[in-house]
């Protein structure tokens, strides 16, 4: 208890506090991506439950992870070298993420340019299957991602609480905000293929990292965010033409 009113006094723990919920919200931004796309493959009526029952079990598979933080950290100790790099368990899981993340964006791409072929759905059969899969798939990311975060998050705090007060926050966030941004995704197609794009890039950025070739986090969500405004600019466009098509009728 003494800890906790010690913390709750100290401003550097306020400040970390709000960094590790930005950063989790932010990162969290990839994650709802891949689930908005996943979960408006299921039929209508199971949409809503697969997205809060998989951020649920994510939320509770990163605490159960936070409650692994030493051997979290091991994660990044070299295991082997290869082309002058040493790869710890953390490179490999993010390698791992990073091709499912690549392979699943490139099968739905494909899927989309050629929709008459249903084998290129990589959700299919009987509901009960493809609820599981989704499930499992959003979990399957998620642990990548949250490796990832938390060994960024012990870099910045060495304060469990904050942690876990951080990702309560941002999985708070990730569950307002699912069900309205694959509703949105789902009524703009234009806005699927961009998204898809989005998934392809932070697949590549994910091996880029394991492999050892840094790349800002900066960087890619400035591109996301610069894609996604001339998108917003093209919708405002289409709906413009539309508006004066139908005022001239």
């Amino acid at each position: 208890m003494q800890d906790i009113m010690t913390l709750i006094q100290d401003p550097a723990a306020w400040v970390a506090l709000v960094t590790l919920v930005v950063m989790e919200v932010v990162l969290g931004i990839d994650n709802l991506i891949f689930i908005s796309i996943l979960t408006n493959k299921l039929p209508p009526e199971h949409r809503e439950r697969a997205r809060k029952t998989g951020i649920a079990l994510a939320l509770v598979m990163r605490l159960a992870l936070l409650g692994t933080i030493a051997w979290i950290v091991q994660l990044t100790e070299p295991l082997f070298e290869l082309f002058g790099h040493g790869f710890s368990w953390k490179d490999l899981i993010l390698i791992a993420g990073g091709l499912f993340l690549v392979w699943k964006a490139t099968k739905e791409i494909h899927h989309n340019v050629d929709p008459e072929d249903q084998h290129e759905n990589f959700i299919a059969g009987a509901t009960g299957t493809s609820f599981a899969s989704a499930i499992g798939q959003i979990l399957l990311l998620d642990l990548v991602f949250s490796v990832d975060s938390i060994i960024t998050a012990v870099g910045m705090t060495p304060h469990l609480p904050i942690m876990i007060i951080a990702v309560i926050a941002a999985v708070t966030v990730m569950l307002v905000a699912a069900t309205p941004l694959a509703n949105f995704i789902e009524r703009n197609p234009t806005i699927v293929m961009l998204a898809l794009a989005f998934l392809l890039m932070i697949g590549t950025t994910l091996i880029a990292d394991g492999m050892g070739f840094h790349v800002p986090k900066g960087y890619v969500y400035a591109a996301m965010a610069f894609s996604a405004l001339v998108e917003m600019l093209n919708m405002l466009a289409r709906n413009a033409r539309r508006r004066k098509r139908e005022g001239g009728h």
